[in-house]
C-alpha cells in the first residue's frame, strides 16, 4: 500500500493545478489519472483560449476565479514557459436583434468586474477584422481574451508540480474509496491501494462517478460534445483576432480565432449526450459549424481543413461550478461543474481549493526550496538560423527534422520522451511537439517517431500505441 497525505483524482488542468500549488508545502501528493498521459480529457479538447471572465454568471464562483485567473497568466507563462498570446476578442452583433443584447452583455462584464470591454462600431469591428460580415452593425472588443497552447500548459504545471516532489501514478483508474468514522482513509485503483488524509475530485466528466463512491453525488455529469475544424496555417480567409458570436444561456457559440501556432480554429458544436466517450465527429455537426461561422466570416472555407476533432465538456445538472466539503466526512474535496472556463480558471482554483483546505483544518508549511520555474522542449523552428545552427552543432539529432510540416527535430522528440512525465505514445508526442500536427497529420513523420518512441523505451514497434492501451500503430510485420 502506498502512503500520501493528499490524493488528486484527475490530471487535467485543475487537476494539476492543485497539485502544483501543493507541490509549494511540505507535503505528499500524488496523481491519479485514467488515461496514458497527462492531460485529462476537457483540457485538451477545448478552444485553447484564455477568458476574461466578461460572460460569466456575476456573483458565482466561476466569476470570481475567471476573473481572478486572467492576469495571473502573464507571469505563470513566463514562470513555466508556455506559449500565450493576448490577441483580443471581438463579439459582433450582425443582425439588429443582436446588436440590442450588446448593452446586456457589456453591463454584464461590467458586473463581473471586467471594465476594458469597450463598443466598436461596424467600420471599426471591419477595419480590425476584414474579413467580417461586411452587414456587421457594430459590437463589443474584448482586449484580454487570450490564446495558449492547452497541452503544453497542462504539461508544465505537472511537470513543475512533479519536480517539487508530486507523484503522478497514469494509466491508473479509481476504483473505491474507503471511509471510516466519517474520514477519508485510502484510495483504491486499478493498481496500487494509496492510505491518504485527504481526497480532492477534479475528475471532471467522471467528477459524479467519484463522488458517488462516498455517496455525495447529489447531481449528475452529462457530456456537452463540441466539434472542431483546425484549418492549415496558410488558410485564404484568417482572422487577427478571437471572432465570438453573441452567446447563449447553452454554449459560447461557434467561434473562429487564430491558434497559438498559426492554424485557424472553427467551431465548436455543443451537443448533450450520455455518453462520456462519444467523440465522434459528425457530418451533421461540422455542417452546422460552417453555416453558423460564416454568418460572421463569409469567407471562411472549411475544406482548407487539415483535421478536425471533437472534445467533452462535463455539463453539471444541477448547473454551476461547485466546490464542496462536507462536515460529515473529512478529507473529501469535491471539484464539480467545471465546464469550458476550466482550462482558464486552473491557477485560481489551485489556490482557492488549498486556502479552502486550510480553513477547513489543514496545516501546511512552506517549502524553503520551491522550484517555480520550469523550462520547456526547445522549439527549434522558432530560432533565428544562426542558434539553429549552433544547436545542430552541439546535438547532431536537432539538425534532423522529423516532422516537416512542423519543423520538428529528433532533438525536440527525444527531450519531450525523457523528461519528466515524459512522452510515451504518439499522441504524447504530438501534444508536447506537435510532431503530426501539420497539413500530412504524421503521414510522413508517424513512421519515424514510432521507430523513436520503440527505440527510446526499449519495447518492439508493435507495442507503440497511439494514446490508450489497445491502440497500437503496427500489427504484425510484412518482412
Amino acid at each position: 500500500m502506498l502512503k500520501t497525505n493528499v490524493v488528486v483524482i484527475g490530471a487535467g488542468a485543475v487537476g494539476c493545478a492543485v497539485a502544483r500549488e501543493l507541490s509549494k508545502y511540505q507535503i505528499g501528493v500524488i496523481v491519479v489519472d485514467k488515461n496514458e498521459d497527462i492531460g485529462g480529457d476537457a483540457s485538451k479538447s477545448n478552444s485553447a483560449i484564455i477568458h476574461t471572465g466578461y460572460d460569466a454568471s456575476p456573483g458565482t464562483l466561476e466569476s470570481q476565479l475567471v476573473v481572478a485567473a486572467n492576469p495571473m497568466y502573464d507571469q505563470l507563462t513566463r514562470d513555466l514557459d508556455v506559449p500565450f498570446r493576448r490577441i483580443g476578442a471581438i463579439l459582433p452583433a450582425i443582425t439588429q436583434e443582436q446588436f440590442e443584447k450588446l448593452p446586456a452583455i457589456k453591463e454584464k462584464a461590467f458586473n463581473n468586474r471586467v471594465y476594458d470591454v469597450e463598443y466598436k462600431t461596424g467600420p471599426e469591428l471591419l477595419e480590425m477584422e476584414p474579413n467580417l460580415n461586411p452587414e456587421v452593425k457594430g459590437g463589443l472588443y474584448i482586449p484580454r481574451e487570450s490564446i495558449i497552447d492547452p497541452f503544453i500548459w497542462v504539461q508544465a504545471l505537472a511537470e513543475n508540480a512533479n519536480e517539487n516532489g508530486v507523484a503522478f501514478l497514469l494509466n491508473t483508474r479509481v476504483t473505491g474509496i474507503t471511509t471510516e468514522n466519517g474520514k477519508v482513509r485510502s484510495v483504491q485503483t486499478t493498481g496500487e491501494e494509496i492510505e491518504t488524509d485527504y481526497v480532492i475530485n477534479a475528475a471532471a466528466l467522471y467528477c459524479d462517478e467519484i463522488a458517488a463512491m462516498v455517496g455525495k453525488a447529489d447531481y449528475f455529469v452529462n457530456p456537452r460534445k463540441g466539434q472542431f475544424y483546425i484549418l492549415d496555417k496558410n488558410a485564404s480567409c484568417q482572422v487577427e483576432h478571437i471572432v465570438l458570436p453573441i452567446p447563449t444561456k447553452l454554449t459560447k457559440g461557434k467561434l473562429m480565432c487564430p491558434t497559438i501556432h498559426g492554424n485557424m480554429l472553427v467551431g465548436p458544436t455543443a451537443e448533450d449526450l450520455e455518453d462520456k466517450t462519444d467523440k465522434d465527429i459528425t457530418t451533421e455537426g461540422l455542417e452546422s459549424i460552417e453555416a453558423d461561422v460564416k454568418r460572421l466570416i463569409p469567407n471562411v472555407n472549411v475544406r482548407e481543413t487539415v483535421t478536425q476533432y471533437c472534445g467533452l465538456r462535463p455539463n453539471r445538472n444541477p448547473e454551476g461550478l461547485h466546490f464542496d466539503m462536507w462536515d460529515d466526512l473529512e478529507g473529501f474535496v469535491n471539484l464539480s461543474g467545471v465546464r469550458s472556463t476550466g482550462l482558464t480558471l486552473s491557477p485560481a482554483m489551485g489556490k482557492y481549493v488549498v486556502q479552502q483546505m486550510m480553513n477547513h483544518g489543514l496545516e501546511l508549511t512552506f517549502k524553503e526550496n520551491f522550484v517555480k520555474n520550469r523550462k520547456g522542449v526547445v522549439r527549434f523552428h522558432e530560432m533565428d538560423r544562426d542558434a539553429q545552427e549552433k544547436l545542430a552543432a552541439e546535438n547532431p539529432a536537432y539538425g534532423r527534422v522529423i516532422c516537416r510540416c512542423e519543423t520538428i527535430t529528433e532533438g525536440e522528440i527525444l527531450d519531450c520522451i525523457h523528461r519528466p512525465l515524459g512522452a510515451r505514445s504518439m499522441d504524447a508526442v504530438k501534444r508536447r511537439v506537435r510532431a503530426g500536427m501539420g497539413r500530412c497529420q504524421g503521414g510522413f513523420c508517424g513512421p519515424k517517431v514510432i521507430e523513436l518512441l520503440a527505440r527510446e523505451w526499449n519495447m518492439p514497434v508493435e507495442q507503440v500505441r497511439k494514446n490508450n492501451e489497445g491502440s497500437y500503430m503496427v500489427v504484425g510485420r510484412m518482412r
